[in-house]
Parts: C-alpha cells; structure tokens; sequence
C-alpha cells in the first residue's frame, strides 16, 4: 500500500493554499457537469447514465493508480469506501438523474442543495467537527442565494411529487457520502479512496447494463462523449480533488463550498447554451459565492504551541478543526 503523506518542509499556509485550489477544480468540474447531464440525458435513462459515467471514472481512476502503483488502501477505509460508494456513486447519481427529469431546474437546484447543511450537521454530530458561525453564516447566506437561483431557473417544466422526493433523497445520499468518506481519507490516498468508491457504485448500478447496452446503441454521438466527459472529469478527476482537499479540512466546510456551483451554473449556461440569465439568477449567484467566501474565511488567532508543521493528514485535520472551533 502506498499512501502520499504531505512532505514534511510544506508548512500549513501551503497546505491550504493547495486545498484551496483542489476544491476551486471540483467546484468547476462540478458545475460543467450539469451541462453534460442535460445533453446526455436526452438519450440517456437515469441508471443507464448513472452505469455509463461510472464506468469511464472507473477505468480513468484505475489507469492512473495502476501507473502510481497505489495498491489498495488500508483495512480502516473499506467502511467508508463501501458507504461512500453505495450511497454518493452510485445511489446519488441515479437519483439526482431521475429527479432532473420529473421537476424543473430551479426546483431541483433548490432541494439538492440542502446537501451541504446536511453535512455539516452530521460532520458536528459524527465527526465532532463543531458548528463555527462563520460556517452557519457562510451556508445561510449561500443556501439563500441557492434559493434565488432556483427561483430564477424555476417556470421551465413541471414538479412531481416523485421528483422532490428523488432530489431530496439525492441530497441525503450526498451528505452521507461525504462524511462516511472522510475517515476513510485517513487510510488512504484520495486516488485509492475514490477509485474504489467509483468501481463501488459501478457495482451497485450494474442492474442497469442491459439499459446501457440498448440506449448506447441509438444514442447519438454526443450524448455518449457527454456521458465519458461525465466519468472522466467531474467524477474521476473532481472526486480525487475533492478528497484531497477534505483530507485537509473539515466537511463542513468543503460542503459549504459546492455552493459555488448554482453560480457557475449560471455562468456556465450563458456561455455553452446561451441561455442568458436573469437579474435574480446573478444576484442569486452573487450571493451563492458570498457565502462561500465568507464560510471559507478564517478567524485571526494567535500563534499556536507546537510544532507548527504537522506532517500526517490526521494532524492536519485536528489543525483545521481546532482553527473552527476558535
């Protein structure tokens, strides 16, 4: 097993500077994907996207750890990859895919991202993260402008009962997943942890091979690059980002992140589908990235007793949470 340890001459500034960046490549690449969601999804079934996007995130994810010679992680982070693997891979995507199909835009937008609260109250309750209240802050401020999105976006198709229920339940999933594959990162790699929690949902989605067979067969071009750009960049590059830079900080806070996405969203449907957005999509947009901003801030403290220079993940975390607490 190898695991890639921070070196120990990087001081703290630079580990957050690095996360920093990690999570800013996860949000983007999450954000692109709602645009290739909607063009896979004219020919493409839930579970059969779902199945397809694994796949290619899969055999993306193992190239690249077969070439590092990762090896398989440790025995204390097959609970989490399995947990994580289950509910974010698989369970979340094949939801959230049937749920954009039964409400419109601005609904869906609204209910999934109840995720990240989610998060950070079962990050405080099973991970003894703490709720700071630039965090409560940040994610008020965010979740408002998630809300003002939605209302923007809404108007465009109908809602379903069946379909709140979906994103609501995609958003359960996406919390959990989150904070079971936390401690898992401290047995592993990101590569090793998301490479496995991909090939995990593949798995639990392969009911849906035969779907996938049958629509590859008639469905355009396009529509299958969208769904390899799927597995290839918001899930295997995004994924490995996003651990890499939840190893580093709390799941609170990389939640309150992915707030930027309703913002990017807009942005990113201007330019790739012309679809102009209006004045209260953009204030909604402002204030999604407000509040990540401010969620992300840190307190001014003192000087801490100590080495100043924690060299294991697991330091790094207590670092991070104790820099919450104050």
């Amino acid at each position: 097993m190898t695991t890639n340890p921070a070196p120990l001459s990087v001081s703290p500034p630079v580990h957050r500077r690095r996360a920093g960046a990690a999570a800013c490549t996860t949000v983007v690449l999450w954000a692109s994907a709602f645009v290739s969601i909607r063009s896979a999804g004219e020919a493409y079934s839930p579970g059969a996207l779902a199945l397809g996007r694994l796949l290619a995130g899969t055999l993306a994810l193992g190239t690249i750890l077969a070439v590092r010679r990762e090896g398989l992680p440790g025995r204390g982070a097959w609970p989490g990859i399995i947990t994580s693997g289950v509910l974010w891979f698989g369970l979340y995507m094949v939801a959230l895919n049937w749920g954009e199909q039964e409400v419109d835009a601005g609904t869906a937008a609204m209910l999934v991202n109840i995720g990240p609260i989610l998060i950070a109250l079962l990050g405080a309750r099973m991970l003894g993260e703490g709720l700071p209240r630039r965090l409560l802050l940040g994610m008020g401020v965010s979740f408002a402008g998630a809300v003002v999105v939605g209302l923007a976006m809404s108007g465009h198709g109908g809602s379903s009962v069946l379909g709140v229920v979906l994103c609501l339940l995609a958003a359960v999933a996406y919390a959990a997943g989150v904070v079971s594959q936390k401690p898992a990162l401290a047995h592993g790699s990101s590569l090793q942890i998301n490479t496995f929690g991909c090939l995990t949902g593949a798995v639990a989605c392969l009911p849906f091979t035969g779907v996938l067979v049958s629509e590859a067969a008639d469905a355009p071009l396009s529509a299958t690059l969208n769904m390899v750009y799927l597995g290839v960049f918001p899930t295997a590059l995004a994924f490995t980002t996003w651990g890499y830079a939840l190893a580093r900080t709390t799941a609170g806070r990389m939640g309150a992140t992915t707030y930027a996405v309703p913002a990017l969203v807009v942005g990113m449907a201007w330019v790739l589908l012309d679809e102009v957005p209006t004045p209260l999509g953009i204030v909604g947009g402002v204030l999604c990235l407000a509040g990540v901003a401010v969620s992300r801030s840190r307190q001014q403290t003192g000087p801490t007793r100590g080495n100043p220079a924690r060299p294991v993940e697991g330091s790094r975390h207590d670092e991070e949470c104790q820099a919450e607490r104050t």
